[in-house]
């Protein structure tokens, strides 16, 4: 279950102030609703995934004892 700032304490912040976490639950809930989301959900969801993209994705290349190879928003 996420732990984290909701939606509305996180659209009152540049997504550069989301942390990891933040950005791969919320661009997962998105991505999951894509067929129903308004113009708004959309805009989104896309400043989301140039969010991700600027920081150069979510990929590590290696997993150590205490983080894996994907972030863990639960």
């Amino acid at each position: 279950m996420y732990v984290g700032r909701d939606m509305t304490e996180l659209s009152m912040m540049p997504k550069t102030e989301w942390n990891e976490s933040e950005l791969a639950y919320f661009h997962k809930s998105l991505q999951q609703m894509t067929p129903y989301l308004n113009s708004e959900g959309v805009t989104i969801h896309r400043e989301i995934i140039k969010e991700i993209e600027a920081r150069g994705g979510f990929n590590r290349h290696e997993a150590d004892w205490t983080h894996g190879t994907k972030p863990q928003y639960d």
